[in-house]
């Protein structure tokens, strides 16, 4: 069976997007990129709604074009500024309600969880994202940051949220995340 799935890193001034597809165990690329949320000339839009605006609508002609059946999307995580991780959380709401108006089922998934299962540490930095979300999908080159974590996320959901990740802790009880 083949399913074709969107990942989608979001963020109010870059939000990430990849298309992936699954047929077995095989993973090929579709589609990737960036939705900036910014004016003709460079300068970033101040408006708030504006900016979910292009969000939403960006995706919509994303999700238009490439028809994915399913989305997965990054969680947000607590930045040390509370207002950076309500405005995050703005930008995700947006994500997520483009893929639930296109009536995609929405899988959510860690920062943690989607670097486990691609690169096998849940700590990795994002050039070894990039560099393993290369290799995984034999690009002939590294993805731009938002691309390649929103193509990871794909993954980590065509893994079932487990991928590399599940082979590093193989034969180890885990709990929380933790080795025990």
């Amino acid at each position: 069976m083949t399913s074709r799935i969107l990942g989608i890193d979001p963020g109010l001034r870059q939000t990430g997007f990849g298309i992936i597809e699954k047929s077995g165990e095989k993973l090929s690329y579709i589609a990737s990129g960036t939705i900036k949320t910014t004016s003709g000339k460079g300068a970033e839009i101040e408006d708030l709604p504006t900016r979910l605006k292009i969000i939403l609508d960006s995706l919509f002609e994303v999700i238009d074009t490439y028809a994915p059946q399913q989305a997965a999307v990054e969680k947000v995580f607590v930045n040390v500024n509370p207002q950076s991780t309500l405005l995050l959380g703005q930008a995700r709401g947006a994500a997520i309600s483009a893929a639930v108006l296109r009536k995609l089922p929405v899988a959510e998934y860690t920062a943690l969880q989607v670097k486990q299962s691609v690169v096998g540490n849940g700590h990795a930095a994002k050039e070894q994202v990039q560099e393993m979300v290369k290799r995984l999908l034999k690009l002939p080159a590294n993805p731009s940051p938002d691309s390649a974590d929103a193509l990871a996320c794909a993954i980590c959901h065509a893994h079932g949220g487990q991928g590399l990740g599940r082979l590093a802790t193989a034969g180890f009880r885990v709990r929380g995340g933790r080795l025990i």
